[in-house]
């Protein structure tokens, strides 16, 4: 786990700016003023049709070229001294460095949370593969690579692992949930413990962890300009069997992937079995990722005419049928049913009847998001943050239904966002529903942890979410509020109550995430450019034709 070497990341300019909307002037289309950034386009943000495989090969040429560098080039931000810091960015980097887990004398990860007043530590003394991504964010915007390269690596090594639940083999390309490192200091040796689901409440493999592995080596690529370890062997096979588990053919009838409850950032019953928004997002995300990654050797071929063919197929449905606004909720609410043809419109038979009441007073004429599932006869229209944050980064969403989000965030602030940023989804599930969604779970209960607490880590994906879209005024009224309470709170995992007013009542102190969170939002604030590493630009190959009134004509 070499470091990359300082010459290298010397040759990378700080200097870069955010992608370019297509023909649309959003400005235009909205009443409030809106901050106009320049943005240009990046190698790995071209249209798919560049990407063929008759061009492929003089493509990847111009994009992994020793030496060469990323088109964002967002290395350590050489402007970020050049502001006057918030007192609580210090103590934040404190407590973050205080959080790192070494491996044989290198910094590999963060560990979950180092809440000294907690009696039971459960599994938060671990890294975990999602909690690390906006740690590695911030050590990538401030110049420190190695970590993450070290954590890429490491991680990398484990997806080799056998993996076994009671006498089931998983998938070999399934990356672990968390990891444990175990010093002994009489023997002084260090081992690692990995958990790939097997110790995890409800025995449930994260299908989110594989798609974080490669969003971030995108972001390590883009960050500091070292094409070299994308390139290597064991990385193109990782990113190839994790592929292989995405897209192996089956008795799927959508391109979106099937997934159990509690696989992704919401660990517990909650009711997203099925399709759920932040699954599908994520995936999209990584398929573009690896596109721009991957070789185009005789096995990476065969990947980019697969990813390329799921790409289309998957936009068209998420854009289609996962997209809901002021229309077309009215149009759900007038189907008809138990139509049998290829030309119904109500392709899932969802019954008009099973809309919720407060989807109708939740819905602004102004505005619109990703519902968090579709399936046969089932709409869940429950609002979830990082799958609507991640659909606007990865550009799953149009320019157009990225700027519904952001009009659905300002007209539904008090929901979404309240007193703390911000609900991981909305509404709460309550009384009976509770019961038979959650089993009664005593840790979900109403506004409380994954049914509708407020969680500061999202807090960077939001401010990506307003920067991309010309909204950085969205993103610093959010910091604002979390500035207000976060420090003296001690730096809680989550906090509870319809308005997000009271810190959780099983929140751990000191969640690494909920501090990285805030320090990648700041810089990202403070310095736009950052917004490479994790952003892809709308690509005109995937858009689909959808022949239906949106939010943003009303």
């Amino acid at each position: 786990m070499d470091a990359p070497k300082e010459s290298g990341l010397r040759n990378v300019s700080s200097v870069c700016s955010i992608p370019e909307m297509d023909d649309f002037d959003l400005t235009k289309l909205l009443d409030r003023p809106r901050l106009t950034i320049k943005r240009e386009r990046s190698f790995d943000e071209r249209s798919l049709s560049e990407m063929s495989l008759s061009r492929g090969l003089e493509n990847l040429d111009v994009a992994y070229s020793p030496g060469g560098r990323s088109g964002f080039d967002t290395p350590a931000s050489s402007t970020r001294n050049s502001f006057e810091p918030h007192p609580m960015i210090a103590e934040a980097w404190d407590s973050l460095r205080r959080s790192l887990v070494h491996f044989r004398g290198q910094p590999v990860g963060t560990i979950a949370a180092y809440d000294h007043a907690s009696e039971e530590v459960l599994n938060y003394d671990q890294v975990f593969v999602r909690d690390f991504v906006p740690s590695a964010l911030a050590f990538l915007m401030n110049g420190e690579p190695d970590i993450v390269k070290n954590f890429l690596l490491k991680t990398l090594q484990l997806q080799g692992w056998e993996k076994r639940i009671d006498r089931f083999k998983l998938g070999e390309g399934a990356m672990p949930a968390s990891f444990k490192v175990l010093h002994d200091p009489e023997r002084k040796t260090d081992t690692i413990v990995a958990d790939f689901g097997e110790s995890a409440i409800g025995r449930v493999a994260p299908v989110d962890s594989g798609f974080w592995w490669i969003i971030l080596l995108r972001a390590y690529t883009k960050s500091t300009g070292d094409l070299t370890l994308a390139e290597t062997p064991d990385c193109q096979k990782g990113m190839r069997l994790i592929l292989t588990l995405c897209l192996s053919e089956g008795f799927d009838t959508f391109p979106t992937l099937l997934c159990a409850d509690g696989c992704s950032m919401i660990d517990r019953r909650m009711g997203i079995y099925g399709y759920p928004i932040e699954i599908q997002a994520l995936f999209f995300m990584a398929l573009r990722c690896s596109l721009a990654m991957l070789k185009l050797d005789s096995e990476g071929k065969e990947f980019v005419e697969r990813i390329m063919k799921r790409l289309h197929a998957l936009s068209f449905h998420m854009r289609s049928y996962f997209w809901i606004d002021f229309q077309q909720l009215n149009d759900i609410y007038r189907y008809k049913t138990e139509e049998y043809s290829h030309t119904a419109v109500n392709k899932f038979n969802v019954i008009p009847d099973s809309i919720p009441d407060w989807v109708f007073d939740f819905m602004p004429t102004r505005g619109g998001y990703f519902v968090g599932n579709v399936s046969p006869a089932r709409m869940d229209f429950r609002w979830f943050a990082l799958g609507n944050c991640v659909a606007i980064l990865s550009s799953l969403a149009t320019p157009e239904q990225a700027s519904a989000i952001m009009d659905l965030f300002e007209a539904r602030w008090e929901e979404l966002v309240g007193e703390m940023p911000i609900k991981i989804c909305y509404p709460a599930i309550e009384s009976h529903e509770w019961r038979i969604v959650t089993g009664c779970d005593p840790k979900n209960t109403r506004w409380s942890y994954h049914n509708g607490g407020s969680w500061p880590v999202l807090l960077w994906l939001l401010t990506a979410a307003c920067i991309k879209t010309g909204r950085p005024q969205i993103a610093r009224k959010a910091i604002e509020l979390a500035e207000s309470r976060l420090l003296k709170d001690g730096w809680p995992e989550y906090y509870d109550g319809k308005n997000g007013r009271y810190i959780g009542k099983q929140a751990r102190k000191y969640q690494t995430w909920s501090i990285a969170g805030y320090l990648v939002a700041k810089m990202l604030l403070e310095d736009p450019s950052h917004l490479g590493m994790i952003s892809l630009e709308d690509d005109r190959q995937l858009k689909p034709i959808i022949k239906r009134s949106s939010s943003w004509t009303c």
